[in-house]
């Protein structure tokens, strides 16, 4: 997986802890595969108000490339 900037300056900018990151793109709660090619990956963070994180992976690129992390208020359950 190779992180583009953009994902670095997110990760920083939002203070996304790397473990986060890593159990979100390992063991997901929720997989989303959209029609632009990317895969949404999500997981509940109990550590940071149980909110949803949620990475977008360009899976179509070789190597794959995640693009940007957040945490999305827009998620329910």
């Amino acid at each position: 997986m190779k992180y583009t900037q953009h994902f670095k300056d997110m990760v920083k900018e939002r203070s996304i802890h790397s473990t986060w990151i890593e159990l979100t793109l390992n063991d997901p709660e929720r997989v989303n595969d959209e029609s632009d090619g990317t895969r949404h990956f999500l997981r509940r963070i109990p550590e940071h108000g149980n909110r949803w994180l949620r990475i977008v992976v360009n899976v179509q690129s070789k190597p794959q490339k995640a693009i940007t992390v957040f945490f999305d208020r827009s998620v329910k359950g």
